[in-house]
């Protein structure tokens, strides 16, 4: 297993950076007036993923980790519920709602081991 010396090795984030261009990517084709509502807030919350993985792996406390990965989980989950809207909407084809949903969801399990992992060593 490779030594982990900045955020930028972990695996979470590295899924998450990709995660943020995907989603870029499928707000493309919504409505004009959906530029500043919706499609916005979609790239505010993935963005907001890897930014709050970033800064909490720069924090000098492993309970202030764990807070902003809570915080990365919470944008996660907020844009979980953004792509249903969009599949509700038909903002985003079925194909592409899977494709980003199944992404997200690898990377709500990844975030929930690194959390369990950083509390465990709290309590050990």
């Amino acid at each position: 297993m490779a030594q982990i010396k900045t955020y930028r090795d972990l695996l979470v984030w590295q899924k998450s950076m990709v995660l943020v261009t995907d989603a870029y990517k499928g707000t493309r084709s919504f409505p004009k007036d959906e530029i500043y509502g919706l499609a916005s807030q979609m790239r505010r919350s993935a963005v907001s993923i890897p930014s709050n993985i970033a800064e909490g792996y720069g924090r000098n406390s492993r309970s202030d980790y764990v807070r902003f990965m809570r915080i990365a989980m919470g944008s996660l989950y907020e844009l979980q519920t953004q792509l249903d809207i969009s599949l509700n909407l038909g903002y985003i084809t079925r194909d592409c709602h899977e494709e980003l949903f199944e992404s997200s969801r690898e990377i709500e399990r990844m975030l929930s081991s690194l959390m369990r992992k950083l509390e465990n060593k709290d309590n050990n």
